[in-house]
């Protein structure tokens, strides 16, 4: 009679869910870069960025610098989101997360003739 309780229980416990992986802008020698940063439940879980697999650094917290011409190419014009894979990457599928890349990373360059600022 415990056994169905113990099973139960444990179908109504929530899973241990990861931190959504993060974007931030840094600058290095090289130029700007995209540092990519998130948790996986174990470190030999393969991690892709819009479909490609990449090589990260870290173990279970793991981390990578995409050159922002790399994030371009993998992305589609004016792009506001990544697509991030931890696991297996078929239909059965790994965790999928659409991660915010920061504001205006892909915009293209506007030039102004003119700003008008008013104050209230």
């Amino acid at each position: 009679m415990m056994l169905p309780l113990v099973a139960l229980a444990a179908m109504a416990a929530p899973a241990m869910a990861q931190p959504a992986p993060s974007t931030r802008l840094v600058s290095r020698d090289g130029g700007d870069r995209l540092l990519v940063r998130g948790h996986r439940a174990s470190p030999q879980a393969a991690v892709r960025i819009n479909g490609r697999p990449v090589e990260v650094s870290g173990g279970t917290a793991w981390r990578i610098e995409l050159p922002v011409a790399t994030v371009r190419e993998w992305s589609a014009g004016n792009a506001r989101a990544l697509h991030v894979t931890v696991g297996a990457y078929d239909a059965a599928g790994g965790d999928v997360a659409t991660v915010r890349l920061p504001i205006g990373m892909l915009a293209r360059d506007i030039e102004l003739a003119s700003l008008v600022v008013r104050a209230r």
